[in-house]
């Protein structure tokens, strides 16, 4: 299966990688070990094989470096608590996980700390206040929803856990849309390069239909990437694993047909764009600025994913301590 997870998907964008990677490297574990995010040596040595810094490096190449370093420190901070989602006990608590997402979004709404509060609590508050510094009120606002989307698929996918359930194809794929979390990284490419779309842009049928497919075309990849992993680990939200499930194929006949719609959506992204509309004057440098950004996703995505070992282990995590 692993010839499968590396070969195959379609991607004509070309990787670029951010100047900043290595000052970014070293920084990366400063900022977890500062807030204590990294539980053990376990925790610390799966953070370090995960190369978190190449995927921002990769995701937002044209950055500043001080924007490089908030947009690594969102990432780093939503893929630790993924993994509380999916490998923890947390992954069949849906109404504990609540509790924290409703904790988390009113912190980042500017809710003052309290001595209840979790070290995850303490990390959003350091991100608030640096994300604040360099982008406005009305953009962080989207990016909260965002977020509060993905901690939506998160409980989503912890309920499905606890009733045993193997979601259908059309069900995991609602899902999958929230719990990939793309809406959020993409409002970070904004934030990455210094600019926001306007609201008749983010509205826009055009626009929509861009980010739709653009996060399809992420969670089919990084599908296939931890098919091995989550399968390994009997997590049933991964279209591979849907797709043997109920159409009762191989996974690697399933590996297969996932490849097929990721490579069918990236051409149907191409396609799309080639039928932009002209808008006129700042809003089509607008347009062209954030189907950048996308690209930027889709190949940062796979090129992290192949150096990455993030998804080559199925510990089980402990929960980590949060006081």
């Amino acid at each position: 299966m692993q010839q499968l997870l590396c070969s195959g998907l379609y991607c004509p964008f070309t990787p670029q990688i951010n100047k900043h990677i290595d000052v970014l490297q070293e920084y990366a574990l400063e900022w977890l070990l500062r807030f204590n995010l990294l539980a053990n040596e376990s925790t610390y040595k799966r953070f370090c094989k995960s190369k978190f810094f190449l995927l921002a490096a990769s995701a937002y190449p044209d950055s500043n470096l001080e924007e490089l370093k908030v947009a690594n420190d969102w990432l780093s901070w939503v893929f630790i608590w993924d993994d509380q989602c999916d490998l923890s006990e947390l992954k069949k608590q849906p109404q504990v996980l609540k509790k924290f997402h409703q904790r988390y979004l009113e912190i980042l709404n500017g809710a003052e700390i309290t001595n209840q509060d979790t070290l995850f609590s303490h990390a959003l508050i350091d991100l608030r206040e640096r994300t604040l510094q360099r982008a406005s009120m009305k953009w962080f606002k989207y990016f909260i929803s965002y977020l509060e989307d993905y901690f939506c698929g998160c409980v989503q996918e912890a309920t499905n856990r606890a009733k045993g359930i193997v979601p259908d194809v059309d069900t995991y794929i609602t899902i999958r849309r929230s719990s990939v979390g793309v809406y959020a990284v993409l409002a970070l490419a904004e934030f990455c390069n210094q600019f926001m779309i306007p609201d008749v842009l983010r509205t826009h049928y055009f626009v929509k239909k861009l980010e739709l497919i653009t996060t399809d075309i992420i969670a089919w990849s990084n599908d296939i990437f931890s098919a091995s992993r989550e399968i390994a680990s009997g997590d049933v939200h991964n279209l591979v694993y849907v797709l043997h499930y109920h159409k009762k194929i191989s996974i690697e006949e399933a590996i297969q047909e996932v490849t097929k719609i990721h490579n069918q959506e990236v051409i149907s992204l191409k396609d799309l764009e080639s039928f932009m509309p002209f808008l006129g004057g700042e809003l089509d440098a607008y347009i062209t600025k954030y189907i950048s950004g996308m690209h930027g996703w889709i190949s940062g995505n796979i090129e992290w994913c192949s150096h990455s070992s993030r998804y080559h282990n199925s510990e089980r995590l402990e929960l980590k301590e949060f006081s």
